[in-house]
């Protein structure tokens, strides 16, 4: 037992709560130099690829979830209960001492590092009210000369308790912060969702794609991830229709601002005409709020737009977004796939062997490098003069298998294989076609602009706001608050007046109160302002005269 007191008492010292907030702070770095997969898991997978068995020791040490990780959430954990260990006594305390009279002044106030006397010609009892009214905002208390150290009558004086007030509303703001970040957590949900959309800077049919969303379910998401606590049921109910997006850059290509237009509708108003949906701009750090959730713009890319016409003239077209790897210029990477028309190949197998892809770069405004300017490059973001460098392959695309493939480029084991045969490699501009070996007609239509929206819902978040803001105001608080003491003695005179003397004493920072201590003793020996005095000598004698 003795052993589980004194791990309390360690655990709940100042000391510690100093000590895990500094190795808190210490073990969000790896969060901030290595990729998350909570952020983006390609990012993650890709570095783990290139760096061997380092990044695969870096994941075993949860180095790629920093902020969920078993060690990270000890911490955060053993910082709570060592703060809530630190501020309940300390809180107790406080009141106590808030409750308790100040303390009666010393014996030889002549050694406290403010010390001030005089006399007046008043009586005790006068001056004693004066300094009453002196000190009417200070905790005051009062003792009789048979209580007093020297003999005499005395008032001692404290001010700054809201110090330590602040100190634990600061602490107790800390905690807040944390416990709501972490129920935050545990109900939260946040989504992706793609949107392709026209632009008025450029004319890409975008045919039959859908510009729309509705938050109904967790399918319609691009990617999903919740908190443990939610399962998936409690969306808010809206949609919204991304009508455009727009993108200023300044001329060295750098992005100003990105605007898309949007209307949206929420609960049983999504059955209504979209012409009488609500309007808004939804822009950069300017969510929608719908009923709790929030709708941001997050970023944008390019979906390139390929026709793919067969010998027997039937055709298919598909828009898709592209990976942008530049996100300066957005040179951008992906992949397409067509399954060629059921009437030309009867049988699976004849037709699983005859599907078309795509995998090349995109840029929005084409430059040509190289030794015979055949190698793609973008030169600026905005998309003036569209371009795409492709090769195109022939055989089983996977389109057919079952298994999940990325968007983004062609699975590596159909091309090893021989499945895939590539049979062109080319440039094109918008516009351009390239006919392959049995007369099927590849054509590069132009581009799209997509928009990546994210959903998020945070219940909390006014919580996380509400006790940061008091953490934030009770530091200004506890650093602007200054504690101190001041005693006054007072003792008659045989001729009617009194002997005052002053002593103060700051608890914790002297900068500010000896000014505060010079007030009180000339406003109480009746002495004038050195300031004023000094005013006064600098007018002339004869310009005094002439005021008098």
């Amino acid at each position: 037992m003795t052993y589980l007191k004194k791990a309390w008492h360690w655990l709940t010292s100042m000391r510690t709560a100093l000590v895990l907030l500094f190795l808190l702070a210490i073990a969000a770095i790896p969060g901030a130099l290595l990729p998350q997969r909570s952020l983006n898991e390609e990012n993650v997978n890709e570095y783990i690829a290139n760096n061997g068995r380092l990044a695969e020791f870096y994941d075993r040490l949860q180095l790629y979830d920093v902020f969920e990780s078993t060690w990270f959430l000890a911490i955060l954990t053993l910082l709570t209960i060592s703060l809530i260990g630190c501020i309940l006594p300390r809180s107790w305390d406080h009141y106590f001492a808030w409750k308790t009279p100040p303390t009666r002044a010393p014996r030889n106030l002549g050694r406290l590092p403010l010390h001030a006397e005089g006399d007046v010609d008043k009586p005790v009892e006068e001056v004693a009210a004066e300094a009453r009214g002196l000190l009417r905002r200070w905790h005051v208390a009062e003792y009789q000369p048979t209580d007093d150290r020297a003999g005499k009558f005395s008032l001692a004086a404290e001010r700054g308790y809201a110090r330590e007030l602040a100190n634990l509303l600061f602490h107790l703001g800390l905690v807040g912060m944390i416990v709501t970040v972490a129920l935050g957590r545990m109900v939260y949900y946040e989504g992706q969702v793609i949107v392709v959309t026209e632009s008025g800077n450029y004319e890409t049919p975008l045919g039959d794609q859908n510009t729309e969303f509705c938050n109904t379910s967790t399918a319609n998401f691009d990617s999903f991830r919740a908190g443990p606590l939610f399962d998936g049921t409690g969306l808010t109910t809206f949609c919204f229709d991304a009508h455009d997006f727009s993108a200023d850059y300044l001329p060295n290509g750098q992005a100003e601002m990105f605007t898309s237009n949007v209307s949206y509708a929420v609960g049983d108003d999504i059955h209504r005409p979209k012409s009488e949906w609500t309007d808004y701009e939804l822009k950069v750090n300017h969510p929608l709020r719908v009923e709790g959730d929030r709708v941001y713009l997050q970023g944008h890319g390019f979906a390139p737009t390929f026709t793919v016409t067969w010998p027997n003239g039937e055709s298919r077209t598909q828009t898709i977004q592209w990976r942008p790897d530049d996100l300066t210029f957005f040179l951008s990477s992906g992949v397409m796939r067509f399954d060629p028309p059921a009437g030309m190949y009867p049988e699976l197998y004849d037709r699983r062997q005859n599907q078309i892809a795509i995998q090349g770069l995109f840029a929005p405004t084409a430059q040509w490098d190289g030794e015979n300017n055949e190698l793609l490059t973008s030169r600026f973001p905005a998309m003036t003069d569209p371009a795409v460098a492709i090769d195109i392959y022939r055989g089983d695309a996977g389109l057919d298998t079952g298994r999940a493939q990325s968007i983004f480029s062609l699975d590596t084991a159909l091309l090893h294989s021989g499945q895939l045969q590539k049979i062109e490699r080319v440039n094109l501009s918008r516009g351009d076609s390239v006919t392959l070996d049995d007369g099927t007609v590849v054509t590069f239509d132009g581009a799209s602009e997509f928009a990546n929206f994210q959903i998020s819902r945070d219940p909390f978040q006014p919580w996380v706001l509400v006790t940061t803001v008091i953490m934030l105001a009770a530091l200004v608080g506890s650093l602007l608050i200054k504690r101190r003491r001041i005693w006054i003695r007072l003792a008659p005179r045989e001729d009617g007046g009194t002997l005052v003397e002053l002593g103060g004493l700051a608890r914790t920072d002297r900068a500010g109160w000896g000014a505060e201590f010079d007030r009180i003793h000339r406003e109480l020996l009746g002495l004038p302002d050195p300031d004023e005095v000094e005013e006064d000598l600098l007018v002339p004698e004869d310009a005094r005269l002439v005021a008098n």
